[in-house]
């Protein structure tokens, strides 16, 4: 029985060491579950970011009304909404998300739970107070 625990720990660690957060993941609304939104993650220079490439709940020209800055006016669909992330042995941390919808911006972490479930955690000072999503690959 020893043996068989210590082989479903090893195969369990397996299973999202190496896998990759890069590609299309869909979003959902906290109290509904309705499809928000997919969203591209990407690499660039050792650096991970994340842009809404489809939105099912805007108008399509919608803009970024509450967004501050350089993102105020700037079109949803195409809005980065995830910046500067790196990784962390199975984390990816220091990088800082915006919520579209009140344009507030959080820090920000993200660690794959398995090849099709993202855990997406947004948060101000602490991650103890936070919001935390799952997002699901798209296949």
């Amino acid at each position: 029985m020893k043996h068989f625990y210590m082989l479903f720990l090893l195969i369990l660690g397996f299973t999202t060491h190496g896998q990759s957060i890069i590609g299309q993941w869909e979003t959902f609304d906290d109290e509904t579950k309705e499809k928000k939104a997919v969203i591209e993650i990407y690499e660039s220079n050792n650096l991970f970011f994340a842009k809404i490439v489809k939105s099912y709940v805007s108008e399509k020209n919608a803009v970024c009304e509450t967004c501050n800055g350089t993102r105020k006016g700037k079109p949803i669909i195409g809005l980065i909404i995830i910046e500067n992330l790196k990784k962390d042995g199975d984390e990816f941390n220091d990088g800082n998300i915006i919520d579209p919808e009140n344009g507030k911006t959080y820090k920000c972490y993200l660690e794959l739970m398995d090849h099709s479930k993202l855990k997406v955690r947004g948060y101000l000072g602490l991650s103890l107070f936070g919001r935390t999503q799952y997002w699901l690959r798209r296949e």
